[in-house]
């Protein structure tokens, strides 16, 4: 008996090393710190994946922007050199111009609108244009929703925004948005933001509360406004190259592992919020809630703008989601 048993475990240790041997790799790469939550949502990936398809497929996470930023990631992806990644929307829109609707300055009331809207049928449409890029959308998980910091002074008008150099993502929507505010806007890769913030090249930028606190930010920017005036998706995107390489069971399982990562990444977000402006404020930021009439007034042109570019009733759903 002992020697059939003996003879079970080696054929069991066998048969888990030709797993392992045959397992696909996936390479998932984002461009910030192991601090931030990009990184959680990575790790819970990674974890989740290994689970639920028993380890044929294994997650390697690159951070800090080892594999390229996030337009080299896009471009390494419809390659197939990347397999995977985290990425802000800014650069989609370089590809697919249609995602720079959801950049919309004040476009989102709130975060259950926004995974409302991205949840469902508006964000399947939006994903079944990155299949065309040559890229698969496997869930929305989330940057958050962007405030203004700035070495300068505090921020309550959009007065106090003008004549400003604010750091913005390579993406003409908030471009528009911080000119029809006043701003200076200086479209910028973040790992360059970073040098340009400490060297006062720049005198702010604007991101989540997440990214302002992973990055501590708060010791190149004195000043920070909780304006919220934009929500910042980030798709979790596989290469359609390699998403062709996975077997239905396997693509059913990775889908499912980047949807639970992503809904776990934003409740971490939204239960750390005020956590993080204590934080902040901890650490000797100035933090301002300016009253936001003001500033959707003077974001209307931009609007105006982009309305006939997206389309008047794409806009028009994504406001009337409820």
């Amino acid at each position: 008996m002992k020697k059939v048993f003996s003879v079970f475990m080696v054929v069991l240790f066998l048969l888990s090393m030709a797993a392992s041997a045959f397992a696909l790799e996936i390479k998932l790469a984002h461009v910030v710190n192991e601090k931030d939550s990009f990184h959680l949502a990575a790790e819970k990936f990674k974890a989740l994946t290994e689970k639920y398809t028993n380890g044929s497929v294994t997650v390697t996470v690159f951070p800090n922007a080892k594999l390229g930023d996030e337009r080299t990631l896009l471009e390494r992806m419809k390659m197939g050199i990347v397999d995977a990644g985290i990425i802000t929307n800014g650069p989609i829109i370089n590809f697919v111009p249609r995602f720079g609707a959801i950049d919309l300055p004040f476009l989102f009331r709130n975060p259950e609108h926004a995974y409302k809207v991205l949840d469902g049928p508006i964000g399947n449409a939006l994903f079944a244009d990155l299949e065309k890029q040559g890229w698969k959308g496997l869930a929305w998980a989330e940057r958050g929703f962007r405030n203004l910091t700035n070495s300068k002074k505090a921020i309550n008008s959009p007065d106090d925004i003008k004549g400003l150099k604010i750091r913005v993502m390579q993406n003409p929507v908030y471009v528009d948005s911080f000119k029809a505010l006043g701003a200076n806007a200086v479209p910028m890769a973040w790992t360059e933001a970073l040098t340009a913030l400490q060297q006062g090249t720049i005198d702010g930028q604007e991101n989540p509360l997440n990214v302002i606190v992973a990055f501590k930010l708060n010791e190149s920017q004195k000043n920070m406004a909780i304006t919220r005036h934009a929500y910042a998706p980030a798709p979790i995107i596989m290469s359609m190259v390699t998403w062709k390489k996975l077997n239905p069971e396997q693509q059913k399982a990775v889908l499912k592992a980047a949807q639970e990562a992503a809904v776990y990444e934003r409740a971490f977000n939204n239960a750390s919020e005020k956590l993080w402006v204590k934080e902040l404020e901890g650490k000797g930021m100035k933090v301002t809630t300016p009253d936001l009439k003001p500033f959707l007034t003077a974001v209307k042109p931009v609007y105006d703008t982009y309305t006939p570019k997206f389309g008047k009733d794409f806009i028009a759903a994504i406001q009337n989601t409820k």
